[in-house]
């Protein structure tokens, strides 16, 4: 029998109340971990800026992420008058509910003792999984399309098209970061991936595709500086400009349930899942077992929404024709150029036998090689400027001789002539 077949068999055995007790579980995990996360958020970004951040509400001001869940609730509810109201109504409940289906193929442990039940730390897992998760993530952004158009709105609707040239550019990219792992672990099973990473992490041997999936999952949740479809300095507050009240607050809460689903996935592809980190188990039998593996976990999934946190409070947005130019100059080809390596280091391990975990040799030569084509970046196009206006980018009038001096002075009038007090009088 095949690890898959083992892992998977132990899937499906559950009693009702068990399911609807571990259903009712990741809700509240996810909706208190997106309490958490907005609290944190704030105040890590308070201690970068030098400011204090919440610190009222509860102790350390931790229930102020409840006290502006309530004020949302109690807000004025407007829909526009130019809205379709049905689509305006749906579309934010069709960006938060996958947001958490997503969550029920991910191990959070092993196989534990639940209320005298043998059941693992995980809802459900798929002979695909890993495209379970990726399908179920793709169905959300119709959410931010569809409430960007049924907004009626210009600023909407142009968030909503960034937002689904967004998704597309950077789903492909980061499918392909995970193709490597699927030819390692030889499963798209979560559970199976975890497993196979019992010796090695696969962010440690394919260093490449945790690199590129990181890159892309900043991008697929519209993250700072990837936040694009919200720019508030060019589109007001792009798709959820005319959301108010609860319905905002759906949207902003699929934000933060993506934020640690992307991290979850991420933990579960290349570090290892639920096993202890820094291989605390060579010297402590019990760190995989019971419900330690959940401490491993969620402390893993906290420090990339620390990353998260890091970025939004450290890099500026970028132009949108920079993100793009990323997504489809740089990161889509350094990804297949990687499944090219790892496919031929994995086929002649297989012929001549030696370990396969010798890619992470090429692999870091390739990290350098990628970090260097990364940190050049997009070229910014170069702007003409007229002599006359110096260094500034500037670019020079589209009249010329002495139709420029006349259009000059009107545009800079030279200050009326002034009279003293005596030729006045």
């Amino acid at each position: 029998m095949s690890p898959t077949q083992r892992s998977l068999a132990d899937f499906g055995n559950d009693t009702w109340w068990v399911v609807l007790i571990k259903v009712v579980l990741i809700f509240g995990v996810c909706v208190v971990l997106t309490l958490f996360n907005i609290w944190w958020e704030r105040r890590v970004v308070a201690r970068m800026q030098h400011r204090i951040g919440p610190n009222v509400n509860g102790p350390f001001g931790l229930l102020q992420s409840l006290a502006d869940g309530v004020k949302l609730a109690l807000k004025e509810d407007l829909t526009p008058d130019k809205a379709d109201r049905i689509v305006f109504i749906i579309a934010p409940i069709l960006a938060v509910v996958p947001s958490f289906v997503t969550f029920s193929v991910i191990p959070f442990g092993p196989v534990v003792d639940f209320l005298g039940q043998r059941t693992p730390l995980q809802l459900t897992d798929l002979p695909v999984a890993v495209l379970f998760v990726m399908a179920i993530a793709s169905v959300g952004i119709y959410g931010i399309v569809l409430g960007g158009w049924a907004s009626g709105s210009t600023y909407s609707l142009l968030g909503g098209l960034r937002s689904s040239a967004q998704m597309i550019s950077y789903e492909v990219a980061m499918g392909l970061a995970l193709v490597s792992v699927f030819m390692y672990a030889g499963s798209l099973s979560t559970s199976a991936i975890v497993a196979a990473q019992g010796d090695m992490w696969f962010g440690l041997v394919l260093m490449p595709s945790f690199l590129i999936y990181a890159i892309s999952m900043v991008g697929e949740t519209n993250r700072a500086p990837f936040d694009l479809p919200e720019a508030e300095g060019e589109l007001v507050g792009g798709f959820h400009t005319e959301y108010s009240s609860l319905k905002f607050a759906l949207f902003f809460l699929a934000e933060y349930v993506n934020m640690a689903t992307v991290s979850a996935l991420a933990t579960t592809l290349f570090l290892g899942g639920w096993h202890a980190p820094l291989w605390i188990d060579h010297v402590w039998a019990g760190a995989n077992e019971g419900y330690w593996p959940l401490l491993w976990f969620f402390g893993k999934l906290l420090g990339f929404v620390w990353v998260f946190i890091w970025l939004r409070g450290s890099l500026p947005r970028l132009r949108y024709d920079q993100f793009m130019a990323l997504g489809w100059k740089r990161l889509i080809p350094l990804a297949l150029v990687w499944i090219l390596v790892v496919a031929t280091v994995r086929v002649i391990a297989l012929e001549n036998g030696f370990d396969p975990r010798w890619v992470a040799v090429p692999a870091v030569l390739f990290t350098a090689g990628m970090l260097v084509v990364l940190l050049r970046g997009p070229k910014a196009p170069e702007m003409p400027v007229a002599e006359h206006q110096g260094a500034f980018p500037v670019p020079p009038m589209p009249i010329g001789g002495a139709v420029r001096g006349r259009a000059e002075a009107l545009v800079f009038p030279s200050p009326a002539p002034t009279r003293s007090i005596e030729e006045a009088s």
